[in-house]
């Protein structure tokens, strides 16, 4: 594995897309467990004063990858090279490149109607499903019953669906349960595109880095205060990250 390369102090590997699909597609439901997990702009931001058991989440990751067209072009000005690797892509390469038939998949979070309409889209995919209450951030109890339930599921492949940063303290606490294999990724929303119920921006937007504008025009009122008001932090922190290292 290459070494990883730190920006605005996470600690990011800088493999590209199909390095990191070729990596899931190495491991199977034997696998030592190991977790995936997928930092962008909004991640950054709540990371700068982040309690230590939500950066201790990014940074015992198997793999942390920039999910950030923008985040990568603020690293490249800050003479950093972050490959991107966006978590959705990431999620639909596992469907389309990596799980075969008979492989569990656990899904972790999303409604019961999503789990049902991913085994009616992979139907020779064996595909458990908890959903656990609403407030896992806070509830240690539940974060824990559902880490059971991803061991307990034997998957080759775990789906975290439950926002961040419970998802990422989730995954953390699923590896220090005895007999925790295979792999889990921290998919926030991608659950949403893997059923159907949003679309990708257009790949055109995608390679301009400017999906996050079209998510914002299809989402305002979810996503208006993440992008227009709490992601705009990130300039000043690559700012006082550069002048750090002069």
């Amino acid at each position: 594995m290459t070494a990883r390369t730190e920006f605005l102090g996470t600690e990011f590997d800088p493999l590209p897309f199909g390095a990191a699909v070729a990596w899931l597609a190495a491991r199977d439901a034997d696998s030592a467990y190991g977790y995936v997990v997928t930092p962008n702009v909004d991640h950054m931001v709540r990371l700068a004063d982040a309690p230590a058991e939500v950066t201790a989440a990014y940074r015992d990751a198997a793999l942390c990858l920039c999910d950030s067209r923008v985040l990568a072009r603020l690293a490249r000005l800050a003479g950093v090279t972050l490959p991107v690797v966006p978590g959705s892509d990431l999620t639909a390469a596992l469907f389309a490149h990596v799980l075969r038939p008979g492989d569990r998949l656990c899904l972790i979070g999303g409604e019961t109607e999503d789990a049902v309409r991913l085994r009616a889209l992979h139907p020779a995919l064996d595909i458990v499903h908890h959903q656990p209450p609403m407030g896992l951030r806070t509830d240690a109890a539940a974060r824990a019953a559902a880490a059971r339930a991803a061991v307990a599921a034997g998957a080759r492949a775990i789906l975290l669906a439950v926002g961040s940063p419970q998802q990422e303290m989730l995954a953390r606490e699923i590896g220090a349960i005895a007999g925790a294999r295979g792999t889990a990724l921290c998919i926030g929303a991608s659950v949403d595109f893997l059923v159907g119920r949003q679309a990708r921006a257009p790949r055109a937007v995608q390679r301009m880095g400017m999906e996050w504008a079209w998510r914002l025009a299809t989402s305002p009122r979810r996503l208006a205060r993440r992008y227009l008001v709490e992601g705009p932090a990130i300039f000043p922190m690559v700012w006082r990250w550069r002048r750090a290292r002069r």
